[in-house]
C-alpha cells in the first residue's frame, strides 16, 4: 500500500518505518529540511532502540523515503497519517494548530479519495474538526479516521510490530477496510483490531494514559505515606501487585512521571472536562501530586545539609524521563537541576542518551560528564533520577572513593536498603526507611 506520514517525531518516524517493514511504500514528510536530508542519508534523528536497523534496511530497499513537500505526500499516499505535535497550550489544553493547519493544506491539495488518519493524540471531536477544515477547501471524497498510538518510548518498535490492540475510529466502512488491510500483518497472533466511532477512539487514548498516570501517582502517595508510618513500599507493592485485578505494572514509586504523553494528556483531558462543565477531580489531584513528587527529594537534600546547599556539588545519574530514550520532556531531573541551581549548588550529570538535549536547555550552567563515574568525582551527594540499567550495579567501593561523602538520594529505588547500610552509605529512597547518618 502507498502510505504518507506527515511529521517525523517519535510517533511519525516509528509509524513510517514499521509500516515500510511490512512491505508498504512509505513517504515521510517533514518541514525541517536539515532533518529530512539527514534521514535520506540513513541518520535516525531520535534515539529509539532497534529503530536504526529497520530504518536503514527500508531505506536501502527503497520502501522508506523522505520529503519536505506536503504536496508530494498528499499525492503519494492512499492513506495519510498525521503524526504532528499537539503540545500543551497555556491553559493546559492540546494545541491543535499544527494538525488543523496541515488539514487545511491537505484540503487544498486533495485530487482524489484519501484516508486521513489522526495518529497524534488529540482531544475528543478533533476528527470532526479535521473533516470540517478539509471539506472547506474541497469537494473531493475523503475520510478521516482516528487511530491513536499506544507506543511506549524505549519500546516503540516492539509495540508497533506486536501491538496489544489497534484502535480504529471511523464511521466509514471503506476507510475501515483500508485500515484493516494495512494493519493485518501486525495482528497475525490474534490481538484485536477494535473498531469504534471517532470520538470513542480519541477518548480511549486519553483514558488509557490518564489511568496509568493515576496508578503511578497513587503508588507515589502510598510510598509517601509509608515513610510516615514506617511501612516498606516494596512490600506493599508486592502485596498489591499479585492481585490480578490490579497487576504488577506501574506500581513502582519514584519522583513522578514525565515524558511527552502523560503530563500533557492528563492536563488536556482535565481541561476538556472543565470546558464542558465536568470536573475531573481525580485528574486534578494527579496533576498536583505529580508536580510535588518531581521535587520531593529537594527538601530531604536540604535537611541533610542543614538547609545550606550553596556551593555544594551534586552528581545526577539519569536525565531522560525514563530509560531507553533521550526524551527529556517533563523529566523530573530537570526540575531537580533547576531547584539545585536556584539555591546556588553545583551540578554535574550523566545520562547515556539525553545529555545533548539537556545541554540545549542548561548550556554551561552544569557539568556534563563522560561517564557515570566521572559525574560523581568530588560530589557531595549522588542523586538518581532515571533507572538506566548501567546504574543498577555500580562499584560501591569506587563510588565511596569518588564522592566527598557516601550519600545517595535515590528517586528510583534501585538499591537494597540493607546492602546500602552494609556498604556504609547514607541512603534515602522513596517510600522506604532512610539508612545511615
Amino acid at each position: 500500500m502507498k502510505v504518507s506520514v506527515i511529521g517525523t517525531g517519535y510517533v511519525g518516524l516509528v509509524t513510517g518505518t514499521c509500516l515500510a517493514e511490512t512491505g508498504n511504500n512509505v513517504l515521510c514528510v517533514d518541514i525541517d529540511k536539515k532533518k529530512v536530508d539527514k534521514m535520506k542519508k540513513g541518520v535516525v534523528p531520535i534515539y529509539e532502540p532497534h529503530l536504526d536497523v529497520l530504518f536503514q534496511r527500508n531505506i536501502k530497499a527503497k520502501r522508506l523515503n523522505f520529503s519536505t513537500s506536503l504536496k508530494e505526500g498528499v499525492e503519494h499516499g492512499d492513506i495519510i497519517f498525521l503524526a504532528l505535535p499537539t503540545p500543551e497550550d497555556g491553559d493546559g489544553s492540546a494545541d491543535l494548530s499544527y494538525v488543523l493547519g496541515c488539514a487545511s493544506d491537505i484540503g487544498k491539495l486533495l485530487k482524489c479519495y484519501k484516508v486521513i488518519v489522526d495518529k497524534s493524540t488529540v482531544p475528543v471531536g478533533t476528527a470532526e474538526r479535521v473533516c470540517e477544515v478539509i471539506s472547506s477547501h474541497t469537494d473531493v471524497e475523503f475520510d478521516v479516521v482516528s487511530n491513536p498510538e499506544f507506543l511506549r518510548e524505549g519500546f516503540a518498535v516492539d509495540d508497533f510490530l506486536k501491538p496489544e490492540r489497534i484502535v480504529i475510529g471511523s464511521s466509514s466502512q471503506k476507510a475501515i477496510e483500508l485500515m484493516e488491510k494495512l494493519y493485518k500483518p501486525f495482528v497475525r497472533s490474534g490481538n484485536p483490531i477494535i473498531i469504534m466511532d471517532e470520538k470513542s477512539a480519541e477518548l480511549t487514548k486519553y483514558a488509557a494514559n490518564s489511568f496509568l498516570a493515576t496508578k503511578i501517582t497513587f503508588m507515589n502517595e502510598i510510598a509517601n505515606f509509608c515513610e510516615k508510618v514506617g511501612a516498606d513500599v516494596d512490600k506493599v507493592r508486592a502485596g498489591m501487585g499479585t492481585d490480578s485485578r490490579i497487576g504488577k505494572r506501574f506500581l513502582f514509586p519514584g519522583i513522578g512521571y514525565g515524558g511527552s504523553c502523560f503530563p500533557k494528556d492528563v492536563k488536556a483531558l482535565y481541561k476538556s472536562g472543565k470546558d464542558l462543565g465536568y470536573e475531573f477531580d481525580i485528574l486534578n489531584a494527579v496533576i498536583k501530586v505529580n508536580d510535588i513528587q518531581k521535587k520531593i527529594l529537594i527538601p530531604r537534600i536540604e535537611t541533610y545539609f542543614n538547609n545550606d546547599i550553596k556551593g555544594k556539588t551534586f552528581a545526577i545519574w539519569g536525565l531522560a524521563f525514563k530509560p531507553e530514550t533521550d526524551d527529556i520532556r517533563e523529566a523530573p531531573a530537570l526540575y531537580i537541576i533547576e531547584a539545585l541551581l536556584s539555591k546556588g549548588a553545583n551540578v554535574q550529570v550523566f545520562d547515556p542518551e539525553a545529555m545533548p538535549n539537556v545541554k540545549l536547555k542548561f548550556g554551561n550552567q552544569i557539568l556534563y560528564a563522560l561517564n557515570k563515574d566521572e559525574a560523581t568525582v568530588n560530589a557531595d551527594a549522588l542523586i538518581i533520577c532515571t533507572e538506566w540499567s548501567l546504574f543498577r550495579t555500580p562499584d560501591f567501593d569506587k563510588l565511596k572513593t569518588s564522592l566527598n561523602q557516601p550519600v545517595i538520594f535515590d528517586g528510583r529505588n534501585l538499591y537494597d536498603i540493607k546492602e546500602m547500610q552494609q556498604e556504609g552509605f547514607y541512603y534515602s529512597s522513596i517510600g522506604r526507611e532512610t539508612k545511615g547518618k
